[in-house]
């Protein structure tokens, strides 16, 4: 069986604007002993022309460089033209994308032809919006009316398309199959592959476009559902994405039609039973397509992924495909199932907490791979026949087995090496740091003794300071005392001086009073001396 995985999950506008390309892979990983096949995904003729192709990253630039060149030419070239058509644009011509869902596809693409290019690119733009999800439940509502409009039209046929505008073909696409791609500006599909897309003859995937149905298959699945494609899309779901060299798809072995793993669980279409490869009575883990309701087995499907794929896986890769392997075979009742299945739960647990690394993870689950190949039923056989085993053939299977014991025991030798050394430095660097601990105790012990001699020099301190201050106050009570004593011997000296003054100052006014006085007595008595002898003069004369 060849594993063809197939990326194509479309980027929403907002996504496609950030990385600028759509980004599809397609890879081919071939099982031995089977016939390898070309990949049936039509990858050649998706990369004929810049045109047809949505996922070639060659092709992307030239489209850039084309519109780019053609909005540039637009705007220094024709701006009186574009202005004249805005000027002639009336209300009673707008459209809206329910008058696209509804109405006749010649009329829609007369009017269309007078429209400016500014309103086309809007109503595209709406369009996006609303297939983006984001506005709710009103938006849902819109897509889910818009798609019904479409879908119940029996006039939307290859030969009316032909007449439509380009716009409105890539409006009707967009809605028929809720893909925003077809609207993106950078993405330019030839009219006559839009037209197949709608009338699913060509698949919706832009990075499959295969004509259907996928490879002239004429199984019921790809006969009676429409727009199925079994290169890419998975079986039950009628979905496709991105994802490659991974166990989410699985391959039917058969009829090569694909289905996700999480839909085929879901479904019950992996469960236990007898294969054709399997031994007599004997039962495994099987994965019993839809398509053609045959049965493949999955261990050696899981074990060729692992071998071709997990060395090119990052650490987030492999666990996530453990995740996918643990889940296929969980309800496994098969020795080698269950093996597997606890293999995965442990690995995933050392790596979720760094116990191994993503070399060790993915030799680790190779090597185990190979150990559930010696112990299966059908290694001790010798093809169909179920002989006996040849001697050299018998020492060649012993020795092998021995190689492989001797490099599983490697691999656990050096799990267990590496484990020795972490603890190893684990223990040095407990060691070191119970030193740095203990240094810093003896550090914290020395400054506690010393903050507490300077704590008893400061209380002795603090104690002579408050005896200074106590003999301090002593000496300033004695002098406030001897102060007022002082006082009052002054006051009382003063109140002395001041009597005694007041004393002299009286006894010295007392005596220049009595000195007046006798001087007055004295004056009087000459001046009546004077008169009396004026009188006896007088009388004399």
């Amino acid at each position: 069986m060849a594993y063809v995985q197939i990326q194509e999950k479309m980027l929403l506008p907002r996504q496609q604007s950030q990385q600028g390309t759509l980004q599809t892979s397609f890879s081919l990983v071939p099982v031995d002993g089977l016939p390898q096949e070309e990949p049936r995904s039509n990858s050649g003729q998706v990369r004929e022309s810049p045109t047809e192709s949505a996922s070639s990253r060659e092709t992307w630039p030239n489209v850039e460089a084309m519109l780019a060149k053609k909005m540039e030419n637009g705007k220094t070239e024709n701006d009186d033209a574009e202005h004249s058509v805005v000027h002639r644009f009336s209300s009673a011509d707008k459209i809206s994308l329910r008058d696209i869902a509804r109405e006749r596809v010649d009329l829609i693409s007369e009017k269309m032809h007078r429209l400016p290019n500014e309103f086309l690119e809007e109503l595209k733009t709406g369009l996006r919006v609303i297939l983006d999800g984001n506005g709710g439940s009103q938006q849902r509502e819109e897509i889910f009316i818009l798609q019904k409009l479409v879908q119940n039209r029996t006039d939307l046929t290859a030969k009316t398309l032909l007449i439509a505008n380009r716009v409105q073909l890539e409006i009707l696409v967009a809605i028929n199959t809720g893909i925003q791609a077809f609207l993106h500006p950078n993405i330019t599909l030839p009219q006559t592959t839009l037209i197949e897309i709608f009338v699913y003859k060509r698949c919706r995937n832009i990075a499959c476009q295969n004509q259907l149905p996928a490879d002239d298959c004429t199984c019921d699945l790809c006969s009676n559902r429409k727009g199925f494609c079994n290169l890419c899309m998975c079986v039950i779901c009628n979905k496709f994405d991105f994802e490659v060299n991974t166990c989410r798809w699985i391959g039917c072995d058969l009829c090569s039609h694909w289905t996700h793993t999480d839909c085929a669980i879901r479904d019950g279409k992996i469960c236990m039973g007898s294969s054709a490869k399997s031994a007599p009575g004997q039962t495994e883990m099987l994965f019993r397509c839809q398509a053609c309701n045959r049965t493949s087995e999955l261990l050696g499907w899981v074990k060729d992924v692992f071998q071709h794929c997990a060395p090119a896986w990052d650490l987030d890769a492999l666990t996530r495909e453990l995740d996918y392997v643990s889940r296929i075979f969980r309800g496994s009742e098969d020795t080698r199932g269950r093996k597997l299945f606890w293999k995965c739960e442990d690995l995933k647990e050392k790596m979720k907490n760094g116990i191994v690394d993503l070399s060790v993870a993915c030799r680790t689950i190779l090597a185990f791979f190979q150990e559930l190949e010696l112990d299966s039923p059908r290694s001790m056989e010798n093809g169909e026949g179920g002989r006996l085993i040849a001697p050299q053939e018998a020492c060649t299977r012993i020795a092998d087995v021995v190689q492989e014991a001797i490099r599983k025991m490697e691999i656990v030798a050096e799990e267990k090496k590496r484990r020795y050394k972490k603890a190893r430095m684990d223990i040095e660097a407990f060691e070191r740091e119970v030193e740095d601990k203990a240094r810093e105790a003896a550090e914290l012990k020395l400054e506690k003794q010393r903050k507490k001699l300077q704590i008893e020099e400061l209380e002795k301190i603090v104690r002579l300071k408050l005896a200074e201050a106590d003999m301090f106050q002593l000496k300033a009570n004695e002098a406030k005392r001897e102060a007022e004593r002082l006082q009052m011997i002054a006051l009382a000296k003063s109140e002395k001086s001041e009597e005694d003054y007041a004393s002299s100052y009286l006894k010295q006014r007392l005596k220049e009073a009595e000195a007046e006085k006798q001087f007055l007595l004295e004056k009087i008595k000459l001046q009546e001396s004077f008169r009396s002898q004026g009188s006896g003069g007088a009388d004399q004369s």
